[in-house]
């Protein structure tokens, strides 16, 4: 049994709101159901920051050429499936090495072997571990830039996305940039539709922690008696995602009970929307600074290219 998932479990049920940690969708069959989500035609983060990435490249290329970096070691925290570094590898012939971080090994061993047939003269390496955490990676000589995509940042809260700014760029050390998805503020019935998809693939996506835990925990949970539900919540910035509980019951997870009443939710997500000088004073909190930002058709989504801005490594 993984004790890790299980504290956290126990410990965010035991709330007042319960809630459990969103980085535990991820399991193998978790990213799979993400993977379908970014198909979808309601969720427009992806779409929209996939056909940005090409002009962010080329134009990358050129910022890159007027600084002092003679090669590159490219970090993607949360990798996933790798589709989004393509049009990097693509354009940035300085990218030497790159190294795919994610919590979901088993999806992530398969993405990079695909990744290794296009780019055969590139360095990979995979390294499984919670980027949420403050991680050591065995640094090249080369400039280090991570790389964020997919809005990913707004999981966190204001407070713990901070941290894991400055986590990283503790981890990728002095000189160092990032490059980052930040999904924007818009209008509500666009973000609540992206989170609410026709085909309940979300929805399918948000249960699906509650057979993990069913699998992993000894848990007893029965799907078909929680919903999946997302709404925007306009006073805090954020898209957030429950299960509510259809009926009043009762689940064992590890010999220990928990009581639902009818209404009652768990919290699952949450996902923050940010107006780009609301990211740079959070950005800035940490310690880096940006560079360059590069804005979808009517702002909807931001790229973002931050530096280091000390140039220290905490």
């Amino acid at each position: 049994m993984n004790h890790g998932f299980l504290q956290d479990v126990l410990a965010g049920l035991r709330l007042p709101q319960k809630a459990l940690p969103p980085k535990y969708f991820y399991d193998a069959q978790g990213s799979e159901y993400f993977d379908k989500i970014c198909e979808l035609d309601e969720y427009y983060p992806y779409r929209t920051e996939l056909a940005l990435l090409p002009e962010v490249a080329q134009e990358l290329k050129q910022y890159v050429a007027q600084q002092p970096i003679e090669s590159i070691q490219l970090v993607e925290f949360g990798a996933g499936s790798l589709r989004k570094v393509k049009p990097l590898l693509q354009e940035l012939s300085l990218i030497k090495e790159f190294v795919a971080l994610d919590i979901s090994g088993e999806h992530l061993k398969k993405a990079s072997a695909d990744l290794a047939e296009s780019f055969p003269d590139l360095q990979i390496k995979v390294a499984q571990g919670d980027f949420t955490k403050p991680i050591e990676l065995e640094l090249s000589e080369a400039t280090s830039m991570g790389f964020f995509p997919g809005s990913t940042i707004g999981n966190f809260e204001p407070e713990e996305a901070s941290d894991f700014l400055r986590n990283a760029r503790a981890t990728l050390g002095e000189g160092s940039y990032m490059l980052l998805g930040v999904d924007t503020k818009k209008d509500q019935q666009m973000l609540e539709r992206a989170y609410n998809d026709s085909k309940d693939i979300t929805a399918r996506f948000n249960k699906n922690i509650l057979t993990r835990m069913n699998r992993e925990l000894d848990a007893n949970f029965h799907l078909d008696q929680f919903e999946h539900l997302a709404i925007y919540n306009q006073d805090l910035g954020r898209i957030e995602m429950h299960l509510r509980s259809c009926i009043q019951q009762e689940v064992q997870i590890a010999g220990e009970s928990f009581q639902f009443k009818e209404g009652e939710t768990i919290h699952t997500e949450n996902s923050y929307k940010y107006h780009p000088e609301e990211f740079d004073q959070l950005a800035s909190s940490a310690g880096w600074q940006r560079e360059k930002i590069w804005l979808a058709p009517d702002g909807i989504f931001a790229i973002m290219l931050l530096h280091n801005a000390d140039n220290v490594r905490d």
